[in-house]
């Protein structure tokens, strides 16, 4: 990835303003790899101070649209086809953690596999709580 790349999608991250309420921080960005934070808030939460699904899904679509731009050279914009998600377990700790790969980048549409994971900020402990496939299509 160029650096001029690098900062349009780091730019981008910071202009939204879901993620600046979610706290998010970008973990991680490169060609066809894209690893988004996001802290606990209780807003975010069901009973039990588990991730409420609807959380773990916003994230996977932001980091599989994230994972699709990194593929392309030049500024694009994406947008999402489909998305499917398995949720693995209860999403139990401090922080969710996406890693997301682009498996198939094309001239229009790309698809991502995004993992999620719960991480415990005592033990640096990640669990895998949801898998994802998703398509993007590319309309810029």
């Amino acid at each position: 990835m160029t650096p001029e790349k690098k900062e349009l999608i780091v730019a981008s991250f910071n202009r939204s303003e879901t993620l600046k309420f979610y706290n998010a921080s970008l973990v991680e960005c490169k060609t066809d790899f894209i690893s988004i934070k996001i802290p606990k808030q209780q807003m975010m939460t069901r009973k039990h101070g588990m991730f409420n699904g609807a959380m773990i899904a916003s994230l996977v679509d932001v980091s599989s649209g994230y994972a699709a731009v990194s593929h392309y050279d030049d500024d694009c914009y994406v947008v999402t086809v489909e998305l499917k998600v398995n949720y693995l377990r209860p999403a139990l700790g401090d922080y969710l953690l996406s890693k997301a790969y682009v498996i198939k980048g094309g001239k229009k549409i790309s698809t991502i596999r995004t993992e999620i994971f719960t991480v415990d900020e005592k033990t640096s402990k990640e669990t895998h709580v949801a898998t994802s496939l998703v398509t993007m299509m590319r309309i810029k």
